[in-house]
């Protein structure tokens, strides 16, 4: 891709964790600008409370800035029954949380049949009763709370379902839910060398065979450490081998305004690093930020 004009791309809402010791919604709203942020993490906020809701989503909207996802970490494949189910209504909760709140989706992983790391690998997560319950369960979740503004999604993985943009789109038709859309983050699918030294090439599958469907995005990095089997560790945007031009590139020929959330960095000044890197990165291959 070479760079873009402003007629032919939408501009990226970058976004990412905020240290302001604050609950305030406008305050909190007003450092996301502050910091150069569009979109945000929603703030903590409880269902029953309405009057929080309404607080953050009004104090948000004023900024200009949109609320990208609500997480929802829990494992919903999780192999005790209680816990699975318990960790089920969660999820509902956190999506009618974000179909209140405004939220662009509501995310979680498809789960993991492991029974020590929530999120960790097992041989089951591959096989066709995980496929089957994992539709089961986003059918389930949209159901409860049949969104209409708020999307459903599941976080790309390497070692489970969605791995990959064909993956992804089995579920999507499997599904079958207008509410169901897609969850990007490139680091998540790279789990070999070919896709590593080939992530542009792999970005480009997953913007265009999930364009049309993609919500957010999350951003970060990857470094490949050398050691006696594969080893990718996440870094800093910038300090890693992906293709951020790709990656902002893609984002920005989406057919909507699209969040792009920086995650999992220690601090604020590793959060200040990455946030002017990616935007460094999009003004040399000309993607504009809201």
């Amino acid at each position: 891709m070479a760079a873009v004009s402003a007629a032919q791309a939408k501009p990226v809402r970058l976004g990412g964790p905020i240290f302001l010791k604050s609950d305030d919604p406008r305050e909190l709203a007003q450092e996301h600008r502050r910091l150069g942020y569009s979109a945000a993490y929603c703030p903590n906020a409880a269902l029953k409370d309405t009057a929080r809701i309404k607080a953050i989503a009004d104090a948000f909207a004023s900024e200009n800035v949109i609320i990208a996802e609500v997480g929802a970490w829990k494992n919903i494949q999780d192999p005790d029954p209680a816990l699975r189910k318990a960790n089920l209504q969660y999820v509902i909760e956190r999506l009618a949380l974000a179909e209140e709140v405004g939220a662009r989706c509501c995310v979680d992983i498809a789960g993991s049949y492991n029974p020590k790391v929530w999120y960790g690998p097992h041989p089951g997560n591959l096989s066709q009763k995980f496929f089957d319950e994992t539709v089961e369960n986003a059918r389930t979740i949209i159901d409860a709370v049949k969104p209409t503004r708020a999307k459903f999604a599941f976080e790309m993985m390497g070692w489970n379902i969605p791995d990959s943009a064909e993956s992804y789109l089995k579920l999507l038709k499997a599904i079958d839910r207008k509410a169901f859309a897609v969850h990007v983050d490139v680091c998540n699918v790279i789990n070999s060398p070919d896709r590593f030294y080939r992530n542009a090439d792999v970005t480009r599958e997953i913007f265009s065979k999930l364009g049309k469907w993609i919500v957010s995005c999350h951003a970060k990095d990857l470094e490949f450490q050398p050691e006696m089997n594969v080893h990718f560790v996440e870094v800093i945007p910038g300090r890693g081998a992906i293709d951020y031009k790709t990656y902002l590139l893609s984002i920005a020929y989406l057919p909507r305004e699209t969040p792009f959330m920086l995650e999992h960095l220690k601090n604020a000044s590793e959060y200040d690093e990455g946030r002017k890197f990616i935007r460094q990165t999009g003004t040399d291959c000309g993607v504009r930020f809201v």
